[in-house]
């Protein structure tokens, strides 16, 4: 099917038609639908490079996950319905347990890997880099299930343990990993000790993962030293660094940067001590904003700065052109000839989303977008 979208603002060069799965631009052609977008903007999908909203819809309270395939579903819809037309789904490979733990991570690329899915969705698997014991298990899952991206987190309370305090939250932590809280306790304990062991072994893992294409980042940096000591192993991409001197030291570096929209919105972290990410944006600093854990702020941080004067081009590529380059997704994140057409229309402020098409299907509609194609 030949859809004509009849172009009036945003980052289409002019009238855009979708054949099939992709983009064509130029001449005028026969259409067999053609949609008016008189006031409206049309805009590349967007590519959320981490987030984890999708875990709300798996398990809606908790322990209530019963049907990850109706999970992934309802996720999508809320995706969809924010312009989201790629999407990593951030999931972890933690000793917190539950659905951060090992076997919800196989749990959850095994349902995705039988999943019909109507968007782009990929897994992007967070490793706590303490549990070196289980980096065979990770690379031959990584390996099973094509897992395109993996980072590498570092949560342990470390101050708590070097001074052989209780860990903060033991009891809710303890809760929701399905442990007593002494034997949460005695396993922090022992992976804080085993740290050097971990790190010792990350560096052959690192290139083991590497070999196989996968992309390597490493979250929440806490300074330039140890964003240098993750590029040294080949982990480039630095998702969420904590400081403006770390995020300036990747970016020196030529390392992708990657921060929280919703950070953008709020004006600050939601991290102890953790930069405000418009500091960093402003300085040129920053390739991508992801949703984090809130799916509609990449459009609404977008739109927060075009209000201030950003230019739509320069905003849209934050969730579009650079988390595409950021992982290599050549055939998206710009309306471009052949590319996948995978294009949002929102209102012209971009507050709303009024429909969202993903490899030419249309898969999000509201009733603004409806009635012009009932016109």
């Amino acid at each position: 099917m030949r859809i004509e979208l009849q172009y009036a603002g945003g980052l289409a060069p002019g009238p855009v038609w979708i054949e099939g799965d992709a983009i064509a631009l130029g001449v005028s052609r026969q259409a067999e639908n053609r949609i008016d977008l008189s006031g409206l903007a049309l805009l590349p999908g967007i590519i959320d490079a981490h987030g984890d909203g999708f875990e709300r819809h798996l398990a809606p309270r908790r322990g209530a996950v019963s049907d990850l395939g109706a999970g992934l579903r309802a996720s999508e819809v809320e995706l969809a319905s924010n312009g989201i037309t790629t999407a990593f789904l951030a999931q972890f490979w933690s000793w917190e347990g539950g659905m951060r733990g090992p076997d919800f991570a196989r749990d959850l690329a095994a349902a995705l890997a039988n999943y019909d899915s109507v968007l782009d969705l990929r897994l992007q698997l967070r490793v706590e880099l303490c549990l070196h014991r289980d980096f065979d298990a990770i690379a031959d899952l990584v390996a099973a299930h094509a897992i395109p991206a993996d980072i590498f987190n570092d949560h342990l309370p470390h101050k708590a343990l070097a001074e052989g305090r209780r860990v903060p939250r033991l009891e809710g932590q303890a809760l929701k990993a399905g442990r007593a809280p002494q034997a949460h306790q005695a396993l922090l304990e022992e992976l804080y000790r085993d740290l050097p062991q971990a790190r010792a072994a990350l560096p052959a893992f690192a290139a083991r993962l590497a070999a196989a294409g996968v992309i390597l980042g490493s979250h929440d940096d806490p300074d330039a030293e140890a964003r240098d000591r993750a590029r040294e192993i080949g982990v480039g991409l630095a998702e969420f660094p904590l400081t403006l001197e770390t995020a300036r030291a990747a970016c020196a570096a030529g390392d992708p940067v990657v921060l929280g929209a919703p950070n953008v919105l709020r004006g600050s972290s939601h991290k102890r001590g953790g930069m405000a990410a418009r500091e960093a944006v402003e300085a040129g600093l920053v390739r991508a904003l992801a949703s984090d854990y809130h799916y509609p702020a990449p459009r609404l941080a977008a739109a927060k700065l075009v209000r201030e004067g950003w230019a739509l081009e320069r905003a849209w590529a934050l969730v579009s052109a650079g988390p595409a380059e950021v992982f290599g997704l050549s055939d998206r994140g710009q309306i471009a000839e052949g590319g996948r057409a995978d294009l949002v229309v929102t209102s012209a402020d971009l507050t709303q989303v009024h429909g969202t098409f993903a490899a030419g299907r249309l898969v999000y509609t509201d009733a603004t977008l409806s009635a012009r194609m009932l016109a």
